[in-house]
Parts: structure tokens; C-alpha cells; sequence
């Protein structure tokens, strides 16, 4: 009876002598992961969906707890472990019919992680990019819907910075930088709320240094697509007060986009 007792402990020990633990079967482990993350014990559930998969790899629930884990990290705000996550499972299961949901996750990692527009917009960037993968690659799911509702939201975002970092280079009087940073908006984000101020303050520029022919041509274009605005009724005034005229121009860059 020693001799056994002694087998048994020893069975139990690891070559270092370390208690190793003992495997549990796999529906057990998955439904007290599960547990966890209905109580809202996410750490505590990241870890289970990990060990599932770490004692049974090749079981349909590894696949499943996989998913569950980047879920689980995602809900306790544990975003860069959420993505990475995520991203395991992309490359683990590209043709899974849960990829286009560990896809989107991604974006919501970094879409709630946006910043002010007075702040490093690494984030929004990442969140668009996620996005627009989820609807250009699973454009008839319920995630897609959803992730051009943010890509919009995330687009105006980006715009927002463009146009503070080009009101601070237009009140500095850099009227070329300030340039740049509009035309940006127009080029890039044209879909968005900002489009008729980064016209309007284009047409500003413009006439600050002497550039009247692109002046006129954008508030010609900013008449011509948003007459009933605010914005175009101070280009306009700005015109009058020089005695000019919003005048369409062919050669003018806008004319490319408009």
C-alpha cells in the first residue's frame, strides 16, 4: 500500500517536483469559463478560456473558448490582449463563420480607445482600418451594418483633428500648412459634417495670400454644394467685401473632386 501511495504522488509531480494540475474534462472547464463571464468575473474568464484550450487543443470547444477569451479580455478593457486575441483567431480560422465577429472586435478595440481630436488619433486610424475590413470581407452580416455606422462616426473624427491642427496653423498665419490640413478634410473625408468649414476656411486662405482665383473657385464650390450653410454665406461675404464673386474654375484641384 505505500509503494502505491508513492506511485500516486509521484504521478502528480512533474520532473521538478511541481504539483502539475489534473486535466478536467472539457465541457467542465468551457462552462465554468462561461460562469465567470456571466458574472462578471472577466479576468477570471479570460484565464478559463484559456485553459480550455491549453488542456484540449484539438476540441471544437478550444475553437469556441479561443473567440470567448479575446471576448472576456475585451470586457474587463484589456484591449491590446482582446486584439491579439482576435487576431489568433483570424489566423487560426480564416474561413470560420465567427471570423467576421473576432474581426469586428478588433475595431471595437480600438474605436473605444479614441482620444479627443486634441489628442494622437493612432486609435481612430486602427478602428477605421478594422472597420472597413469587416465590410469590404463580410459585407452581409450584422457586423458590417455596424461597423459603417462607426466608420462614419470614426471618418468625422479624423476630419475633427485635420481641422483643429488647420485652424491652429491658420490663426499662426501658415496659411500654406493651414492649406494642406483642409484640403485633406475634402480629399479624404468628403462624406463628413466638416467638409463646408474646411471650404469656408480654404476660401480664407486663399484670399490671406492673394490667391484669388482658388478663393473664388471654392466658394463657388462650397455655394454650389451646401448654399443654405452658414459657412458659405461668410465665404461669400468675405468675396464682397473685395468686390468679387464665387467663380467655378476647370483648373482648379477642386474640380477633380466636385
Amino acid at each position: 500500500m505505500a509503494c502505491a501511495g508513492a506511485a500516486m504522488i509521484l504521478a502528480a509531480c512533474g520532473s521538478d517536483g511541481a504539483e502539475q494540475p489534473v486535466e478536467r474534462p472539457v465541457e467542465d472547464l468551457y462552462n465554468s469559463a462561461m460562469n465567470s463571464l456571466l458574472e462578471e468575473d472577466y479576468g477570471e474568464a479570460a484565464g478559463a478560456f484559456d485553459e480550455v484550450e491549453r488542456q484540449h487543443p484539438y476540441s471544437v470547444w478550444a475553437t469556441k473558448a479561443q473567440l470567448m477569451a479575446g471576448y472576456a479580455f475585451y470586457q474587463d478593457d484589456e484591449y491590446d490582449q482582446a486584439v491579439i486575441a482576435a487576431e489568433r483567431f483570424i489566423q487560426l480560422h480564416p474561413g470560420h463563420q465567427d471570423t467576421a465577429y473576432a474581426q469586428y472586435l478588433i475595431g471595437l478595440c480600438y474605436y473605444e480607445q479614441i482620444s479627443d481630436v486634441g489628442r494622437d488619433q493612432k486609435n481612430t486610424q486602427l478602428a477605421l482600418d478594422a472597420f472597413e475590413k469587416v465590410v469590404q470581407q463580410f459585407p452581409n452580416t450584422v457586423y458590417a451594418r455596424d461597423a459603417q455606422l462607426k466608420i462614419d462616426l470614426a471618418e468625422d473624427h479624423l476630419a475633427g483633428k485635420e481641422m483643429e491642427v488647420g485652424r491652429t496653423y491658420q490663426s499662426l498665419e501658415f496659411y500654406v500648412a493651414a492649406i494642406n490640413r483642409f484640403r485633406t478634410v475634402i480629399e479624404r473625408h468628403q462624406t463628413t459634417s466638416h467638409v463646408p468649414e474646411a471650404l469656408h476656411r480654404l476660401t480664407e486662405s486663399y484670399l490671406a495670400l492673394g490667391v484669388v482665383g482658388e478663393a473664388q473657385a471654392t466658394a463657388a464650390v462650397l455655394g454650389h454644394n451646401y448654399p443654405g450653410s452658414a459657412w458659405y454665406a461668410d465665404s461669400y461675404a468675405l468675396l464682397k467685401e473685395r468686390e468679387l464673386e464665387p467663380r467655378l474654375s476647370e483648373s482648379s484641384w477642386l474640380s477633380r473632386i466636385f
